[in-house]
Formats: structure tokens, C-alpha cells, sequence
């Protein structure tokens, strides 16, 4: 008989003996690096032994020194003992003379008590007629600060009133330049539409285009002066409305000759 499955029993599908040398060569390598991580781990492993060796016998050196100076330490202790009951013994005598000591500084802080008690009436003495003072002063401050009060509204008001003419001088000086520039390129365009019907034969139009383009030079010129005047007008006009002082000055125009 003649097989007509040509992949089994070998294969359940075309290429899984090819799919399982790569998984096969995949494993090999985790099974490399799994290898290398040990050994390495085995080495860092073994630095960390030797050297809590190393520190366990220096610790075991350092107890015994510890020992020793405990040793020391308990005779000092026994020495220190001893002073401590010396000094105990005249600390005592000290607490005796402080006591007698402190028996006269009784009897004078009775004098001082009788003393305070003299300055005491003094003071409240001079607190009443502070007080009777402080009253006065008070009503008077409080006089003083209603008349400031009214001080800073009429000046606010003041304030006001100036910062609104002010607003009015620049938006008139303003308004005038614009005026005149409006006018003058008002002209100059008029000036400009004639030149530009007298050039429409092709006879004139050759001697007439230096003209007509030095005015259009003029007008763009004069356009440029009217935006900057009104730019400049409008920042003065709005650093006044913000509280800046001494804005109140005239924007330098340049006279522009007319062709």
C-alpha cells in the first residue's frame, strides 16, 4: 500500500520538524544563559562567604577588645563611685551654707515685695493718666484719619478728572494728525487718478510712470505715518488709562514733501 499522507507520522503538519529544531535551539540557548547566570551567581556567591568570613573573625576580634575595655570600664566605675561619695559629702556642706544663704535672701526679697508693692500704686497712677491720654489721642486719630480719608477721595476724584482730559487732549491730537494725514492722502490719490488717466494713451504712459510711481511711494509713506500715529496715540492713550504719568507729549510727525 502506498501512503498518501506524505508528512505523518512524522509531521501532524507540513514544517513541524523545522518549528521544533528552532524551539530545540531556543531552549538550547535559555539553557546556556541559565548556565552562565549560575555560575556567576556561584562565583558572587562564593566572594560573599569569604567575606562575611572575613567580617565574622574581625567581629570576634572586636569582642574581645569589647571585653577588655569593659573590664576597664568597671574600674573606672569603681574609682568614679568613690569620688561621687567624696563629692556627696560636700555637696551636703554646700546645702547647709546654701540654706542660710538662702534664709537671707528671704528676709531681703521681703524688703523688695514691700518695695514692688510702693511702685505698684506708682504705676497704676501713672496708668490712669496714660490711659485719660491714650483717650484723647485716640479720638483725636480717629478725627485725623477721616479727614485723610476724604483727603485721598478728593484726590482719587482729582486723579480721575486728570487722567480723563488728558485722555481727551491725546484723542484730540490724535484725531487732528489723522485728520490732516487722511486729507493729505485723500490728495494725494486724487492726484494719482488723474495721473493714471492721463497715462492711459501709450504715448504718455512712459513719461508719466516715474510720477505715478513716486506717488504711490507717497501714499504708502503717508499710510505708514497715519498707522504709526494712531499705534503711537493709542499706547499713550492707554499707559495714562494704566496710571503712567507725563505721557501727555505730542507724537513727532515728519512733513512729507509731495511729489
Amino acid at each position: 500500500e502506498t501512503n498518501t499522507l506524505p508528512f505523518h507520522p512524522f509531521e501532524m503538519q507540513q514544517g513541524d520538524i523545522l518549528r521544533m529544531e528552532k524551539e530545540h535551539q531556543v531552549l538550547k540557548e535559555q539553557l546556556k544563559e541559565a548556565q552562565e547566570k549560575y555560575e556567576q551567581l556561584q562565583s558572587r556567591s562564593s566572594e560573599e562567604i569569604s567575606a562575611l568570613k572575613e567580617l565574622l573573625k574581625k567581629s570576634v576580634e572586636e569582642t574581645e577588645v569589647s571585653k577588655n575595655e569593659l573590664d576597664w570600664l568597671h574600674q573606672d566605675l569603681e574609682i568614679k563611685v568613690k569620688k561621687w561619695q567624696q563629692e556627696k559629702k560636700e555637696n551636703q556642706e554646700n546645702l547647709k551654707a546654701l540654706r542660710n544663704t538662702a534664709k537671707k535672701h528671704t528676709d531681703t526679697n521681703d524688703r523688695y515685695l514691700k518695695t514692688i508693692d510702693e511702685k505698684e500704686k506708682q504705676y497704676n497712677v501713672y496708668l490712669n493718666t496714660y490711659l485719660e491720654t491714650s483717650n484723647k489721642l485716640a479720638n483725636e486719630k480717629v478725627k485725623l484719619e477721616e479727614r485723610i480719608k476724604r483727603s485721598q477721595d478728593d484726590c482719587q476724584e482729582c486723579v480721575k478728572r486728570a487722567v480723563k482730559a488728558e485722555i481727551s487732549v491725546l484723542t484730540n491730537w490724535k484725531e487732528t494728525e489723522v485728520c490732516k494725514l487722511n486729507g493729505i492722502s485723500a490728495n494725494a490719490e486724487a492726484n494719482l487718478k488723474r495721473l493714471k488717466s492721463l497715462s492711459g494713451s501709450a504715448s504718455a504712459a512712459p513719461k508719466l510712470k516715474p510720477q505715478v510711481d513716486s506717488w504711490e511711494i507717497f501714499i504708502s509713506n503717508v499710510k505708514k505715518q497715519l498707522e504709526k500715529v494712531e499705534a503711537e496715540y493709542e499706547e499713550k492713550i492707554q499707559s495714562v488709562k494704566n496710571g503712567v504719568r507725563n505721557c501727555l507729549t505730542k507724537t513727532e510727525t515728519v512733513d512729507l514733501p509731495s511729489p
